[in-house]
């Protein structure tokens, strides 16, 4: 495999700082396998910018490894759980470093719908209430914006039919330590109220005041309306542009992750 760096570079590429703090969960195998062909640091490159960029998988810039073999160690990534490591691991650090506990004990859900594509038409649902074709990602961060659980379904799936989904893989990842949920009154019902306690949250239904003329902040709820604005700037996540919904899920995590160590690394830069 060879060591040298390309010499064209992208504003998605990763710094050094990151890729010291990323190499160690995305290195499968020996960075001297016989088997690698690809530097691993240009394949997770070429990722970064499928992402933020939205272009398509065979529309990688030529100087990138061959979207195949981005694709393929994509997959393989995902499989493994890396960015749910890396994920858990950064949340963890930014939440010492916010004053916070390591573990949280609150969460925030919510979902959004993604208008669906030729790619992704076959699973695709329709939203009424939206008016959209595509597929809905139901989201789960902690008071701090950062990502718990995600979850992908066809559009006319209901919000309050995932609450059950939803805490349960929240709560495996912070060792059931979650007592408490908010969430908009789309998941109004004593059913999702009831799913919520099963996992031994309580789901709190943040309202809209009644004289509300307009839009209008609500308390926590405010919280995930900034993390799928963070989203926002990773148009590949704009629309269901996959086949496959875990790929779908697997690029939100990806977006996460960039987020959170770019947040990390700024953290820990020397003051000037």
């Amino acid at each position: 495999m060879s060591t040298e760096r390309r010499r064209k570079q992208y504003p998605s590429d990763v710094t050094d700082e990151e890729w010291a703090f990323l190499a160690p969960y995305l290195t499968l195998i020996r960075p001297d396998a016989p088997q690698r062909t690809h530097d691993l640091r240009d394949i997770f490159d070429a990722l970064r910018w499928l992402v933020r960029t939205g272009a398509q998988w065979r529309y990688l810039p030529g100087d990138y490894p061959p979207w195949a073999a981005v694709y393929q160690q994509t997959r393989r990534w995902l499989e493994a759980g890396c960015f749910e490591a890396l994920v858990h691991d950064i949340r963890t650090v930014l939440r010492k470093a916010a004053g916070r506990e390591a573990l949280p004990t609150a969460m925030i859900l919510d979902s959004r719908t993604l208008r669906s594509t030729p790619e992704s038409g076959a699973r695709a649902g329709y939203d009424g209430y939206k008016r959209t074709n595509g597929s809905k990602l139901h989201l789960a961060v902690d008071t701090l914006g950062h990502l718990l659980a995600l979850l992908i379904t066809a559009a006319d799936e209901q919000d309050r039919a995932q609450v059950g989904t939803l805490i349960a893989a929240a709560q495996e990842v912070t060792g059931q330590n979650l007592e408490l949920a908010s969430a908009d009154q789309g998941y109004t019902g004593e059913k999702a109220a009831a799913a919520a306690q099963e996992q031994g949250v309580q789901l709190a239904i943040v309202r809209l005041p009644e004289a509300k003329h307009g839009w209008a902040l609500l308390p926590k709820r405010w919280v995930i309306e900034r993390s799928f604005a963070w989203l926002a700037r990773f148009r590949r996540l704009g629309r269901d542009c996959e086949r496959l919904a875990e790929m779908l899920a697997g690029l939100h995590l990806v977006a996460f992750g960039m987020l959170m160590l770019h947040r990390l690394v700024a953290l820990q830069a020397p003051s000037s």
